[in-house]
């Protein structure tokens, strides 16, 4: 019996008039894996969780949650997914027992419900101590703590999450990986990051972007074959191995971005993935991107 996929990118495009943010970006994740979503800065991670969550539409292609269609079943699907944007939805006037009880309500969740997820919430979130104050006096760690908890409400069985260790200090992310780790035991996981440590520490299979294109996807241990972490990501991402040609009109992998990207998925079947000028391989290289007309991390 196949896995059920839970994440699912089919072709993905996001263009503003003539500039790529992000093409043909295809993959598939399926119940209970943890998946780190890596790339440099701009290379259109936010881009392609914004449109996986229904936040941002896509130029091209569809996107779904548990099955769901994010554009056209965008109500049932939200019901599935907890979404962590890199800058929360946070009401800093709030408390974060009001925040919490505002979204609840909002998702209409019933009142004994409510009280038995807020609970919950509140204790796997550690906000016991926080519950009173005002947001803007938070600290970062339990702002973060606060946006996982929005997250958790609901008990969605897909968590997407955007940078949800930039700005912790090392106590506060190494608690932040365990709270991960633990919810990757019953959901769906995938989250960006730029700490390549957090891939070994929690992740289950890369999914690695680059101008926009995907170049990657495999396991870490793939992924690093060749020799540590940095150096594959950087022979991916770095000193022009995976370039764009002038205009955007074709577009080159270089040796080493192939064999890596190639060889092993997370399944471990070797997927092939269109580049611009039709090329068949697991990854592909692209323009730089943005959101909104600016640089998407």
């Amino acid at each position: 019996m196949s896995e059920r996929t839970m994440i699912e990118a089919k072709g993905l495009c996001k263009f503003y008039g003539s500039f790529v943010a992000v093409q043909d970006i295809t993959f598939q994740i399926p119940d209970g894996q943890i998946v780190a979503f890596l790339g440099p800065n701009g290379a259109g991670k936010s881009t392609t969780m914004k449109i996986l969550s229904g936040y941002l539409g896509a130029s091209a292609g569809s996107a779904s949650i548990a099955g769901f269609d994010v554009r056209r079943d965008r109500l049932a699907m939200s019901r599935h997914l907890g979404y962590l944007p890199e800058n929360g939805p946070l009401y800093q006037n709030m408390t974060p027992l009001e925040l919490l009880r505002f979204f609840g309500e909002a998702r209409g969740l019933e009142r004994g419900l409510l009280a038995r997820r807020l609970d919950y919430v509140i204790d796997r979130c550690s906000l016991d101590q926080a519950l009173e104050k005002p947001i803007d006096k938070l600290s970062r760690g339990n702002k973060q703590r606060v946006g996982l908890a929005q997250a958790l409400l609901h008990d969605p069985d897909v968590l997407i999450m955007d940078e949800p260790t930039a700005g912790l200090d090392p106590n506060q992310i190494r608690d932040f990986r365990q709270d991960i780790r633990l919810l990757g035991q019953t959901k769906t996981v995938l989250l960006s990051t730029h700490i390549l440590q957090e891939v070994d520490a929690i992740a289950d299979r890369v999914l690695l972007i680059h101008e926009g294109r995907l170049v990657f996807d495999g396991t870490p241990d793939t992924l690093q074959r060749e020799g540590t972490l940095e150096e594959s990501f950087y022979a991916l991402t770095g000193n022009g191995s995976a370039s764009s040609e002038a205009g955007g009109e074709e577009t080159r992998i270089d040796e080493t971005a192939a064999g890596l990207a190639g060889e092993d998925t997370a399944n471990g079947e070797a997927t092939g993935r269109g580049t611009a000028n039709g090329d068949k391989i697991n990854g592909g290289a692209a323009n730089p991107k943005a959101t909104n007309g600016e640089a998407d991390e």
